[in-house]
């Protein structure tokens, strides 16, 4: 059964989500994050300590944790199909 976890995303890196040119996120492995889960990116302006209101709904297609931080891991994220 998937899952979807609400993210903070910063608005330097969620617009790149927008367009498709990022098209992973590195995150801190706290979730429990499985394959064919969902993010909901929500965007936090940290100046103003508040959410703008933008989100986008990625899927979770790929996961590794190959040469990371330890307790980081790198989602690989694909539109999300109603």
């Amino acid at each position: 059964m998937e899952i979807c976890h609400d993210l903070k995303i910063l608005p330097q890196y969620f617009d790149d989500v927008v367009i498709g040119n990022k098209t992973f996120e590195i995150r801190k492995d706290d979730r429990n994050f499985k394959l064919k889960d969902y993010l909901n990116l929500r965007e936090w302006n940290p100046d103003r300590g508040v959410y703008t209101g933008r989100r986008i709904i990625k899927q979770i297609c790929y996961i590794t944790r190959y040469e990371q931080k330890e307790g980081y891991v790198v989602l690989g994220l694909r539109p999300y199909l109603w």
